[in-house]
């Protein structure tokens, strides 16, 4: 039986499932040619079947959320008061996760500027100024290096509006006319395109949580689960919220390569083997660092064209198909 992936993507806008599908496929096939896979890119880009998904969620993000005045409402992007709580505590672990991660007298500078500028203030209420506090955050922190530059296509507002919807789905509200929650809801559609057949998983930032959540619902097997540039590993934020508690690898996963860039502004504390439980059968994540151009390197499809990260993939569904889909030049 021919093997299958499923994206899941992460933060951001609406997203074109065929179009994205494409755009992650090649991707991956230009890393997997780099790894010296060439053959597993030409079956990988021959998809005819439809075996390959994407599965999109964004558009649940624009349904539901609070506007205007009274009790619990907020601005666009934040439903209520946990999402206000969820993010608050998101700012604090995202500065000092990233304080972790660099050095240098100038950038610890900012990263202290930023850090006060985190921290909850006695006199603040309700949505709108936490809100306020994330945008000077997100300011600041596009003064570091490299981000600087990002600012020509990645603005504070829209830093913030990402980062809100890691606070929705962690809030575990927003339930629809059958009580399902938005995160339920979410999950539900990675989980109709897991299905039953075995599959490789490879998620992405804010995905990666979803992904491990629902693979932790199931029963499939999942010979290789990617995570690329994930929050999962931030401890006072998204780590306590995971479910189940405490945070592990699910039971249907075979291996788990989780893959960071240094200058990933999302990937804080990003090595999971440190935060996470094995699973039962000794399975726990490995992490790995890789070095991609530019100044945005959070893109799914950076980290899917480096060699290390679709190298890996490549071997994991040649060994589910056997030779149809391994070697190189063939």
């Amino acid at each position: 039986m021919q093997s299958r992936l499923v994206f899941v993507h992460g933060i951001g806008g609406p997203r074109d499932p065929v179009r994205e599908l494409t755009a992650w496929t090649g991707a991956l096939a230009s890393g997997m040619r780099a790894a010296g896979h060439s053959g597993a890119a030409r079956h990988l880009l021959s998809d005819n079947q439809g075996m390959n998904m994407f599965v999109h969620y964004a558009d649940l993000f624009a349904h539901g959320q609070a506007q205007g005045g009274g009790a619990g409402s907020g601005p666009p992007g934040i439903a209520g008061d946990a999402e206000s709580e969820i993010l608050s505590d998101l700012l604090v672990a995202w500065v000092d996760g990233l304080a972790a991660e660099h050095d240098g007298e100038r950038d610890r500078k900012i990263l202290d500027h930023a850090r006060a500028e985190a921290g909850p203030r006695a006199q603040e209420q309700g949505g709108l100024a936490v809100v306020r506090r994330a945008l000077n955050v997100a300011t600041t922190l596009l003064a570091l290096k490299p981000w600087g530059a990002a600012a020509r296509w990645i603005t504070p507002k829209t830093m913030v509006s990402h980062l809100a919807q890691v606070a929705r789905y962690l809030a575990r509200a927003e339930p629809d006319a059958n009580g399902a929650g938005l995160d339920r809801r979410i999950r539900a559609r990675v989980a109709e395109a897991v299905g039953n057949e075995p599959c490789v998983v490879v998620a992405h930032s804010l995905g990666s949580i979803v992904a491990l959540e629902t693979l932790h619902e199931l029963n499939t097997p999942v010979p290789l689960f990617v995570t690329l540039g994930s929050p999962i590993a931030m401890r006072t934020v998204v780590w306590p919220r995971l479910a189940p508690q405490p945070p592990s690898v699910p039971e249907c996963v075979g291996a788990w390569l989780n893959f960071w860039d240094r200058d990933d502004i999302i990937a804080v504390r990003p090595r999971l083997e440190r935060e996470l439980r094995p699973s039962a059968t000794e399975v726990a994540p490995v992490s790995r660092r890789v070095d991609s151009d530019g100044t945005w390197v959070h893109s799914a499809e950076k980290y899917l064209a480096q060699p290390a990260v679709a190298g890996p993939i490549a071997e994991a569904l040649a060994a589910a198909d056997g030779p149809a889909r391994s070697g190189g030049s063939a």
